[in-house]
C-alpha cells in the first residue's frame, strides 16, 4: 500500500511502526515484538513492510499510558472525575475565543468546547494521545 495509509473510500487510515509506536508511548523493537507476538494486528503491504490499523492503536491507547496498572491509574486518574475516555485527538479548530477539539475513541468522535487559551496552553494538536472526562449528573442510554 502506498500514498497516505488510506486505500479506498471510507478505509481506515494505516500507520508505519514508528508513528503507531510514538502514539503508544512504546519503542519500534517493542512494536516489532507485539506484531510478531499477535498482540497487535498489522496488515503487510506488497513489499512485506507492516503497517498498523489505526483502530488497532486506539485499542491500546490506554493500556500503554504507563507500564503498571498503578502507574496507568495515577496517569489518568489524578482528578476525581471516573468517566474519561482515552482516544486520540482528530483536530483542533481555534477560533477566537474558544476551540473545537475533536477526539476519536475506540472509532468513534467526540467532540467538546473549551477555550482557546487552553487549547494553547495544553498545545494540543492532532494525533496526540488525549482523554475525554465526562462530568455530567445523568446518562442517557439508548438500545441501537
Amino acid at each position: 500500500m502506498q500514498g497516505n495509509g488510506k486505500s479506498g473510500r471510507g478505509a481506515e487510515q494505516l500507520l508505519k511502526l514508528r508513528d503507531a509506536a510514538l502514539q503508544l508511548g512504546i519503542s519500534f523493537p517493542t512494536i516489532k515484538q507485539w506484531i510478531y507476538k499477535r498482540k497487535i494486528r498489522s496488515i503487510q503491504t506488497a513489499g512485506g513492510h507492516h503497517r498498523i490499523p489505526q483502530s488497532e492503536v486506539d485499542k491500546l491507547l490506554f493500556r500503554t499510558r504507563g507500564k503498571t496498572e498503578k502507574e496507568r491509574k495515577q496517569v489518568v486518574r489524578r482528578i476525581s472525575g471516573r468517566n474519561q475516555l482515552v482516544g486520540r485527538i482528530e483536530s483542533v479548530r481555534i477560533s477566537g475565543l474558544m476551540a473545537e477539539v475533536k477526539i476519536s475513541i475506540g472509532g468513534q468522535q467526540i467532540t467538546s468546547i473549551i477555550t482557546a487559551s487552553s487549547a494553547r496552553e495544553m498545545q494540543l494538536k492532532a494525533g496526540q494521545t488525549a482523554a475525554a472526562l465526562i462530568k455530567a449528573t445523568e446518562v442517557m442510554i439508548l438500545r441501537v
